[in-house]
């Protein structure tokens, strides 16, 4: 199987997908707005403790109290690598008996807050390196099932006895397959040293306060995924490839000429692989198979529902081989969408209804292997009394549907469209295309306000640095009748014609202008908009709805600054 890691660095995004055999199969973003917390470990202070739901929550210093369940509750039990090791469940004692209101714990995000819901910590810490996870509680040696050679797990085994830190715990990782004792020593004296760093912080410092942060996302690739099964590592970032090199130096130096630079300016990495597209199909609820067929994945709060469907796929024999077919190839499609859209938690499959008994075992089998690709953990239970498929996926992060949308305001919740940092990057690629293809000096971009906020970012950094990478001239203007998801391309040419367009408005122009709202940080101020150009009105933030006139003092490439006359 050819594997494949393409990773795109953008202004406000870095994104990293997965090709297995040409198909996309893994996606991850990181946005710096909303930082990844998993793998955070934090000095908390417990806020309050719930006998009747044997849970805790406790302040780590996020928007919301994290979530503390009783399993997770004592020290000294890890779940890494398809282990579980350390101390027996918590339920025999109550939460109360182990954590009390105002006490000060070191808790660990296992779970990324989604939705209304904190994160979920646990005191059961854990710190992987690329080789090995240290266990600081816990006093064990264990190896990844996912190797399955039993010489060489028992070889590993007593390597990492050789390195295991007095009173710490270590799993040897996947990837650690065919690594010598000098690579396991020095990822185990690299992670104490970690740990040993991180207590001393915790000594100190009080709750809540964050003591280690994870990695970025280039480097949580490097060292999780990128192995002597990828065939080839592709970044389209200067400063990020030479970091991806200098981490393989000290962790796998025989990889480095796998790395390559993605340096064409005609078309962006994701594009010259078709990346895009497919992320736009993974948006989608209907999925087409090969044969005609397709299945439809609905997402709920409570459970993933996914039906299987013949479609236009009517087959060549008889109606029980169409349909054996159809659900063998949706089995190893709907493994592929679950890893792709990193759906977790209940799921329910209803394939289309199998007479013959070695057709549906034949189907589960295919399921249950394609599954064995997935890192995440899953689990088949098999077929209910309904003929449907129950199984369930591990959920530590936002699925692809939450990340990359959210719900429309245009249609009070029940759908969604693309949310604005999406939507600003779609906007980005955009110019970039017209601007190389163009020999214009600058051009005039309408979209819809948020959009524009992000855009021109603070002060207007998002737009100097795009500017500066393109060598031309971009005007943003916001505009609420521009639907969210759309972007007009006003004017195209000189820099004088754009900014005669750009700039509706002149120093000592009075016009009559109808002030939308209140400043947000300046409430004393009201706005108001010129053909979608903001003119940000001294004193009129109560004015709100109201008509003024306004003398401009002040025109700026992106606002303007008026006073009432």
């Amino acid at each position: 199987m050819a594997r494949e890691i393409l990773v795109t660095v953008d202004i406000d995004e870095t994104r990293a997908v997965v090709l297995e055999d040409g198909e996309l199969v893994e996606i991850f973003i990181e946005r710096p707005v909303h930082q990844r917390v998993v793998g955070n470990i934090y000095n908390g202070k417990v806020e309050n403790v719930l006998p009747g739901m044997q849970a805790a929550f406790v302040d780590i210093g996020l928007e919301r109290n994290a979530f503390l369940y009783v399993d997770d509750a004592l020290p000294g039990k890890a779940e890494v690598e398809g282990e579980t090791v350390g101390a027996p469940a918590a339920r025999a004692l109550s939460i109360k008996e182990i954590v009390r209101p105002a006490q000060e714990i070191l808790v660990q995000v296992a779970k990324e807050p989604i939705g209304t819901k904190g994160a979920r910590v646990t005191r059961h810490i854990t710190l992987p390196g690329r080789f090995l996870v240290l266990m600081p509680h816990v006093d064990y040696i264990g190896v990844s099932r996912r190797i399955e050679d039993d010489k060489e797990r028992e070889r590993l085994k007593q390597l990492a006895a050789k390195v295991k830190p007095a009173g710490a715990g270590l799993i040897v990782r996947t990837v650690a397959e065919g690594a010598d004792e000098e690579e396991l020593g020095r990822d185990a004296a690299f992670l104490q040293r970690l740990w040993e760093r991180i207590a001393a912080r915790a000594k100190t410092a009080p709750a809540p306060s964050l003591l280690h942060r994870d990695l970025s996302l280039v480097h949580r690739i490097v060292r999780d995924w990128f192995d002597d099964t990828v065939d080839q590592f592709t970044i389209d970032n200067k400063d990020e490839y030479q970091r991806a090199l200098e981490v393989l130096e000290l962790h796998a130096p025989q990889l480095k000429d796998r790395v390559k630079l993605y340096t064409r300016t005609d078309q962006s990495l994701f594009d010259f692989h078709s990346i895009e597209t497919e992320i736009d199909k993974a948006l989608k609820k209907r999925v087409w198979l090969k044969s005609g067929g397709y299945i439809v994945i609905d997402q709920t709060e409570a459970l993933t529902a996914i039906d299987v469907n013949t479609g236009k796929f009517v087959g060549t024999t008889n109606l029980a081989d169409t349909v054996f077919k159809t659900n063998l190839e949706a089995a190893k499609e709907i493994a592929r969408q679950l890893r792709l859209r990193d759906i977790g938690g209940i799921i329910i499959i209803d394939f289309i209804d199998m007479e013959i008994l070695e057709h549906r075992q034949k189907v589960l089998r295919t399921l249950e292997e394609e599954l064995r690709r997935d890192r995440t953990r899953a689990n088949v239970l098999g077929l209910t009394q309904l003929g449907l498929v129950e199984m369930t996926r591990k959920k530590s992060r936002q699925n692809l549907d939450e990340a990359l949308m959210r719900p429309c305001q245009y249609c009070d919740g029940r759908g969604k469209v693309l949310s604005e940092e999406t939507m600003a990057r779609r906007v980005r690629a955009e110019i970039r295309r017209i601007l190389k293809q163009s020999s214009s000096e600058a051009l005039l971009m309408e979209v819809h306000p948020p959009v524009a906020a992000l855009l021109i970012g603070a002060g207007g950094a998002n737009l100097r640095q795009l500017e500066e990478e393109l060598g031309k001239v971009i005007y943003i203007r916001g505009n609420s009748e521009v639907h969210v998801e759309e972007m007009n391309l006003r004017v195209l040419g000189t820099r004088a014609e754009v900014e005669e367009r750009a700039l509706p408005v002149k120093v000592g122009q009075t016009v009559e202008v109808k002030i939308d709202e209140a400043h947000v940080t300046n409430t004393a101020d009201g706005i108001a908009r010129v053909d979608g150009y903001v003119v940000d009105v001294e004193g009129a933030g109560a004015l709100v709805g109201k008509r003024v006139r306004v003398e401009i003092i002040k025109a700026h490439r992106t606002y303007a600054k008026g006073r009432m006359v």
